[in-house]
């Protein structure tokens, strides 16, 4: 049986009181949520991540940590970046070249690599995110995200057909590497995405921000 990686990416939302909220609804599902046939991951702004964390432990949920970027530098003389040591203390992933980042920021192929190599010496595990079939992908990268820049917070999703060849043909180059699909997911066209062989889960945006439509979602695939 297919056990789905459900990746949900917080972006810059949520107050620390929001966040608290959020996993007050999650402790009430506690049972649900620590043994869901899959695995779960949260990535909350990264001034949060410590009370994040901490709260996870304290309530003894299932659900791993991510954090939604990383320095390309080390340790050092860099305003305002955060290195991977800082998110090492408090989770275990990082998303990596969201469209979002590349868009806004301008973030190259070269710029990711480095995030990449940054992410991996101090041992986090990367999801790295692409928007077709011939982008590159750099070497130690532990998932890939496929998402169609149309498609995140659209409305409109890839078809499940057409993000399966895309998948199929990044598998090709990368066989050892996880798959997620973003773009629109929601508790209704979940489980056709799962459907397909080659997709091992789902990168999450607005479905992730209210409790109610995330549980909604693992409802559905449980």
């Amino acid at each position: 049986m297919k056990r789905p990686l459900i990746v949900g990416n917080w972006k810059s939302n949520k107050t620390s009181t929001e966040m608290l909220s959020w996993i007050d609804e999650a402790v009430k599902q506690k049972e649900f949520i620590n043994i869901f046939p899959g695995q779960m991951i949260i990535c909350p702004p990264f001034p949060y991540l410590d009370l994040f964390s901490r709260e996870i432990l304290k309530h003894k949920l299932r659900i791993g940590i991510g954090a939604q970027d990383i320095s390309p530098f080390e340790l050092g003389a860099f305003t305002g970046e955060v290195a991977a040591e800082h998110v090492k203390e408090y989770a275990s992933f990082v998303i990596i070249g969201h469209t979002e980042r590349r868009k806004y920021f301008l973030e190259s192929d070269e710029l990711l690599s480095k995030k990449v190599a940054q992410a991996k010496r101090v041992g986090l595990s990367v999801i790295y995110c692409v928007n077709d079939e011939d982008m590159f992908i750099p070497d130690g990268v532990d998932v890939f995200s496929y998402e169609q820049t149309w498609a995140i917070g659209s409305g409109k999703p890839d078809t499940p057909e057409h993000a399966a060849l895309v998948i199929e043909n990044l598998k090709k180059l990368h066989p050892t590497v996880l798959s997620l699909y973003g773009g629109s997911v929601t508790k209704d066209n979940v489980s056709s995405y799962m459907s397909e062989n080659c997709i091992d889960g789902v990168l999450l945006g607005g479905a992730s921000l209210k409790f109610d439509s995330f549980f909604s979602l693992l409802q559905a695939l449980s």
